[in-house]
């Protein structure tokens, strides 16, 4: 047979990290090849290649992802330019099985990890890291124009990684890191000219074709997403992910729904665009708080919660809960009237604590309302982050 010398691989400098309940490839953008190191096809190229994807076996066996929505990122860190800010932290949820890279959004879990990377790749001025102690960083979210800031807990001038937080979700505990999502509303002024809510309204009539109309509230804090009640669209609000994504019907009817608020937010302006455009806006389904089982078994029990939330990310029911989405559902719980706040009980508060597929999560929000418009000045969660593996990541040179 003939030999056809291809091209070699390529050893490009990578970290792997567990951020929350998500798995993703670090780099720094002076590490990357220089054809990847702006916006473009290359870029995408090289994040697809180095995760394995498009992959029609929807396995991630040639790669690094995990062929889920949670583990098929990577992440992007640069020293910011921004004053104010230690770093950049530029995000690409990369599609399982079709060959796209969607930059139009932030991983909240991930902004975990890149609060720990920054300082771990040097990015924070030696000055404003404690010996021991906790360092702010502050970090500039590129995707969608944010400030987050990372309460890293550091010893010895390193990054402290174990710790006993349990986070559910996380198999095993890890140190603590507080992260607050400061203005976390979208800037984008909606048919309403409310920021936080696009259209306007606390919630709308949403015709769902196939479905018919369901009441709505459609929130940019944290992420777009678009909420309403798991009884309208015939779920209980305790599934856990093996009911939903092995059902064809319900999947379908959950992109029908996102479409649909896609196209009422403005985010899209025809229904074909949602296709090229999975990772918003987000959908989410919300019953009030009861017993059930969590994904490990364990019972999460109607008093040591709120509500019960479940969301899709990427077409398929997330295992857990996007840190992007608690972030949203924290700011709607906050204000009374919206489809979330409902499910909560009702009433003005500024914590919720909510139930998810694999257990519970705590988060805060700080909601006001002036002449009749609601804003969201922060939210505030809990998270971890771990190093799982650090060195190079390989990539046929001829890939991308």
């Amino acid at each position: 047979m003939p030999h056809h010398p291809h091209a070699p691989q390529l050893r490009i400098p990578a970290t792997y990290y567990r951020g929350g309940t998500s798995k993703g490839v670090f780099f720094r953008l002076e590490d990357l090849p220089e054809s990847a190191q702006v916006p473009g096809r290359a870029r995408d190229r090289l994040f697809q290649r180095v995760i394995g994807s498009p992959d029609p076996y929807a396995k991630h066996t040639d790669g690094m992802g995990g062929a889920t929505s949670s583990t098929s990122k990577c992440v992007i860190l640069s020293k910011s330019a921004r004053p104010e800010h230690d770093v950049d932290y530029l995000y690409g949820q990369v599609s399982i099985d079709s060959d796209f890279v969607d930059w139009s959004g932030n991983c909240g879990n991930l902004s975990t990890a890149a609060g720990a990377f920054a300082l771990q790749a040097g990015y924070v001025d030696a000055g404003r890291v404690p010996e021991d102690g906790i360092c702010v960083v502050r970090i500039w979210q590129a995707n969608i124009g944010k400030t987050i800031l990372a309460h890293v807990p550091v010893t010895n001038g390193q990054v402290q990684e174990t710790g006993d937080f349990e986070l559910d979700g996380v198999t095993f505990p890890a140190a603590e890191i507080v992260l607050e999502f400061i203005d976390p509303a979208d800037e984008g002024e909606g048919e309403g000219g409310g920021a936080l809510f696009p259209t306007g309204n606390l919630v709308d009539t949403l015709d769902v074709p196939g479905i018919g109309r369901l009441q709505a509230t459609m929130i940019t804090a944290g992420i777009p997403t678009v909420f309403v009640h798991a009884a309208d669209i015939g779920c209980s609000g305790s599934e856990l992910q093996g009911e939903i994504n092995g059902d064809a019907a319900a999947l379908a009817r959950f992109e029908a729904i996102r479409t649909a608020g896609a196209l009422r937010m403005g985010l899209i302006k025809t229904p074909e665009e949602a296709a090229k455009r999975q990772h918003t806006p987000k959908v989410a389904f919300v019953a009030p708080a009861a017993d059930y089982l969590s994904s490990s078994g364990k019972t999460v029990r109607a008093d040591e919660i709120d509500l019960r939330v479940r969301a899709l990310s990427m077409g398929k029911l997330h295992h857990a809960m996007m840190g992007t989405a608690a972030v949203a559902i924290a700011t709607a719980a906050s204000i009374p009237g919206t489809v979330v706040n409902a499910a909560a009980g009702g009433g003005e508060r500024s914590v919720v604590r909510f139930g998810h597929p694999s257990g519970t999560l705590r988060v805060g929000a700080e909601a006001r309302c002036e002449n009749g418009e609601w804003s969201v000045t922060k939210a505030i969660m809990s998270r971890s982050a771990r190093i799982l593996m650090e060195g190079f990541v390989r990539v046929p040179a001829d890939s991308f």
